[in-house]
């Protein structure tokens, strides 16, 4: 391998380490504001999981990341590399604000901005970006939906109980904890994975789409080294400035998520961690009452998803003026 092409593995999987640490927090938040697991427990066994799921569930996020978005002549080094430095930098501005932006989001626009400025506007392919965007659009409406049905489903049933049914909330809470971090591995390790493959295939390594074992896990070792270090600017955000979570509130909202991050992740579609895990705390809180919910919080989060994919997709596009006059 060429140095400049280690260069890019590394910094693949900076990108990868720094998701981990941003939405460890999508994973334990709720958890530990509701007392269910310690912070560090809860954080090494997410850590642990996020290892372990690509292994199992497969790489169907990864193909539609590195295979459907821009068009092979576009898939060069420059673009790549401009795509994961703009969604690095953006990562880091909105972890400094505290508040819980998408990697996917800052990744998709990143890849779109930095071929659109070298290739043109043929170079993306819109049938697979609109495979992406439609799931990333969906998906935190099914989380918000979602959350306030089963939390009305759950409220139902636990009518009459006595607070001793706290307990089984918080039990049952390592349970849901393990199936979001299996989930989330599943998904946002894949999008990794496949921009190393895309780099791969860019200088001549790989002649088709096929991500490599090595690849898979490198991928997965980093998102879990960045899970167990935790980004605790935004557990602090999810965990408690939406509203006080309780154990009925972060076992209804990771039952949520899990089902529509798993079922996402299965299907090939890349959606946010990120959106559908703040949608479901949300939707779990507004089924006890609307007020119950910060709702100038959810505002100030909501502004940072619809900046992120033209702020990342413009910073890709300066950064490919930069590194292709470098590389070439």
């Amino acid at each position: 391998m060429s140095p400049l092409l280690i260069a890019f593995i590394a910094t693949a999987l900076a990108f990868d380490f720094l998701n981990g640490f941003n939405d460890s927090a999508n994973i334990v938040a709720t958890m530990i504001s509701s007392r269910a697991m310690r912070p560090r427990l809860a954080l090494l066994l997410s850590a642990a999981a996020h290892f372990t799921a690509p292994f199992i569930f497969g790489v169907a996020v990864a193909t539609t990341i590195g295979h459907e978005v821009v068009q092979p002549h576009a898939s060069t080094m420059p673009v790549v590399l401009a795509a994961l430095l703009a969604a690095i930098i953006w990562n880091l501005i909105t972890w400094l604000l505290g508040i819980p932006a998408s990697s996917s989001h800052a990744l998709v626009g990143g890849l779109v901005g930095a071929s659109v400025v070298g290739y043109g506007i043929d170079a993306v392919q819109f049938r697979g970006l609109l495979k992406i965007v439609v799931a990333l659009l969906a998906s935190p409406l099914v989380g918000l939906i979602g959350g306030y049905l089963l939390m009305k489903l759950v409220l139902f049933l636990a009518l009459g109980a006595t607070p001793r049914i706290n307990w089984l909330f918080k039990r049952a809470q390592i349970i849901t904890a393990l199936a979001l971090a299996l989930s989330h591995g599943t998904n946002d390790a894949q999008k990794t994975m496949g921009i190393i493959t895309m780099g791969l295939m860019g200088a001549g390594v790989l002649t088709r789409f096929q991500v490599p074992l090595w690849v898979i896990a490198a991928s997965a070792g980093a998102i879990s080294l960045g899970t167990a270090t935790g980004g605790w600017r935004i557990i602090r955000t999810l965990g408690g400035k939406f509203y006080k979570i309780r154990p009925v509130h972060g076992f209804t909202s990771q039952v949520t998520s899990t089902v529509v991050i798993m079922s996402a992740a299965l299907l090939g579609g890349p959606v946010s961690t990120t959106q559908v895990v703040s949608s479901a705390i949300l939707g779990v809180g507004s089924a006890e009452r609307l007020n119950k919910v910060r709702w100038g919080v959810a505002g100030h989060i909501l502004a940072a998803w619809v900046l992120t994919i033209p702020a990342s997709g413009l910073l890709a596009a300066l950064i490919y003026l930069i590194v292709s006059t470098i590389v070439t």
